[in-house]
């Protein structure tokens, strides 16, 4: 995978790292601390910043003796601009679609 849109959608297809970076929209975050409220090894969270470091979505310095990931949010600006490009088509009202479905239904009976 040399494309970085392809890189970032893929580090962004994980929902324990979607997870992550929202965590790190808060704040800057030791990796210890990001690993808290997950029930996994630590080894394996540092395999999921690894993806997201690779992917340019966080950056990771070490403050001393700890490491600390900090988001990156430009990174997401390629994606963002291929996305909107999907823009010239109408939002879907679910809700207003759910009563269409339901009124053709009731039709139907």
């Amino acid at each position: 995978m040399s494309n970085p849109l392809d890189i970032v959608f893929a580090a962004l297809a994980d929902p324990t790292r979607r997870q992550i970076l929202s965590m790190l929209l808060e704040d800057d975050m030791a990796v210890t601390d990001v690993a808290e409220p997950f029930e996994m090894s630590l080894a394996a969270i540092s395999k999921h910043l690894t993806i997201l470091s690779r992917a340019g979505l966080i950056t990771q310095e070490r403050r001393g003796r700890v490491k600390w990931c900090k988001l990156e949010p430009d990174a997401l600006r390629d994606a963002s601009i291929w996305m909107q490009s999907f823009g010239q088509f109408e939002a879907v009202n679910l809700d207003a679609f759910e009563r269409f479905l339901a009124t053709e239904l009731d039709d139907a009976d």
